[in-house]
């Protein structure tokens, strides 16, 4: 990690705190947002960007925060990425949307090349370009269900897979996501995800393995599966990294039973857990694989890239959407990926998780509220917990994020019981700016102890 992987543009690399957070300008654009924002939108930390880039959100009272959450994992290569901004630029000024169903352009092609180089496999691949995570997993679930014939959708405890109806089916979590949103899309079937920090003491990835397939076959059966869909590391549910072993032998039971094996690779993927995507790290090969987040920079942008005759499976119109592919996007996607490759923005992951993880684990031989620090890359999390027990304490989880947020350091919760935090920074931030962040957790923890 260098800073030299900090633009030239961007805003000053320092944590700068010049009025409270949120401040005064912050406090009346709030008041402003509750008048006309639905309430139903929410906010972790309610100051106003004006600018960001590197490791910093800069706010409308001039406060400059460090960012340990990247849009929840969103610029890996930094806000205003110069290579994305010229190329958005350049695209804005030629044309900004003709729909590709109706008359294409060559980004979105070339897009679809990329992705078929950088995704896990050496196979003849396909893809389609959708707008957010969530569509990107509902197609995949089509895709599967089409390919194979069959209805049922294989998931996992603590899974979160987007917001609209299909994908709230499949995400595990009740509140804030499902909770009166029902009734959801039927055939969806929920197993035991590998949770090292909560599964039995020594069981291994692929006993863990082994406990979701034998519920597979004995309550849906192997012959009714479409797809297992799974992140390999999950996001809201916690950050939890399964054992080793246990991808590659549910990926394996997957293809025996003639079921399309999908990884969500949402949060996960283009460099932000120190390889290109998670699934590369035991070097399981998905059949489709779900993009989105990471890989344009800040615009919306998703993909669906799997096997050439899973993808080509679908009738001619069964996949689309008026937005799908943008020009804008995938222009964006271009010089973001090509960003990631020149800088080796998957090495830098590697140097911030080697910092964070050491850095975490040392708070937690002095604070036995944090019962777990896990993660891979820039991809980290601590869980904290009642001391000398597994009994989850979100009070204690808002109570730090909260300290962390007034002395000016983004950084976000998630977890089924809401005890995580999780660190996501943009994978260009600087060394010394990282440092200075694990410090201010470090003071938020000992004013909680």
């Amino acid at each position: 990690m260098t800073d030299l992987l900090i633009p030239t543009s961007a805003p000053v690399q320092e944590r700068r705190l010049v009025t409270e957070v949120p401040g005064p300008r912050s406090r009346e654009l709030m008041a402003r947002r509750a008048a006309v924002v639905s309430a139903g939108v929410g906010t972790t930390l309610p100051v106003f960007v004006e600018r960001a880039g590197g490791g910093v959100v800069v706010d409308v009272d001039g406060n400059s925060l460090v960012d340990l959450g990247a849009g929840i994992a969103v610029v890996n290569v930094g806000n205003a990425a110069p290579r994305v901004v010229a190329a958005v630029q350049e695209q804005v000024a030629a044309f900004t949307h003709t729909c590709f169903m109706v008359t294409p352009y060559e980004g979105y092609v070339a897009v679809c090349e990329e992705l078929a180089r950088v995704t896990p496999g050496t196979h003849e691949k396909r893809s389609a370009l959708f707008n957010s995570g969530s569509e990107a997993v509902e197609n995949a679930v089509k895709i599967a269900r089409v390919a194979t014939g069959r209805s049922a959708v294989v998931v996992f405890d603590h899974a979160y897979h987007g917001r609209t109806n299909l994908t709230m089916a499949l995400t595990a979590k009740n509140m804030p996501y499902k909770s009166g949103f029902g009734p959801f899309a039927p055939e969806i079937y929920r197993v035991p995800m590998s949770y090292p920090f909560r599964d039995p003491a020594g069981l291994t990835g692929a006993e863990a393995a082994a406990r979701a397939v034998r519920q597979i076959e004995a309550q849906v059966g192997a012959a009714n599966v479409a797809a297992v869909l799974i992140e390999p590391i999950q996001g809201e549910g916690g950050f939890v990294v399964p054992a080793p072993g246990f991808l590659p032998a549910v990926a394996d039971w997957a293809r025996q039973a003639g079921a399309i094996f999908i990884a969500d690779e949402v949060q996960t993927g283009f460099c932000r857990t120190g390889d290109w995507f998670a699934s590369d790290h035991e070097g399981v090969v998905p059949d489709l694989v779900t993009l989105a987040k990471g890989m344009a920079g800040g615009l919306p942008l998703a993909a669906v890239t799997g096997r050439a005759e899973l993808m080509d499976s679908v009738h001619t119109g069964g996949l689309g959407g008026t937005y799908g592919g943008n020009p804008l996007a995938c222009a964006a996607a271009l010089a973001a990926i090509e960003t990631m490759r020149e800088l080796d923005l998957a090495g830098a992951a590697r140097a911030i998780g080697d910092t964070m993880l050491l850095r975490l684990r040392a708070l937690q031989e002095r604070h036995p509220a944090i019962g777990d620090v896990r993660g891979r890359g820039a991809m980290t999390a601590v869980e904290l917990v009642k001391p000398g027990t597994t009994e989850p304490d979100p009070a204690l989880t808002a109570a730090v994020a909260k300290r962390c947020h007034a002395d000016g350091v983004v950084v976000l919760t998630a977890g089924t019981y809401g005890n995580v935090l999780r660190f996501l920074p943009p994978l260009v931030i600087g060394q010394d700016l990282l440092t200075e962040a694990l410090d201010v957790l470090d003071a938020a923890f000992a004013a909680h102890a």
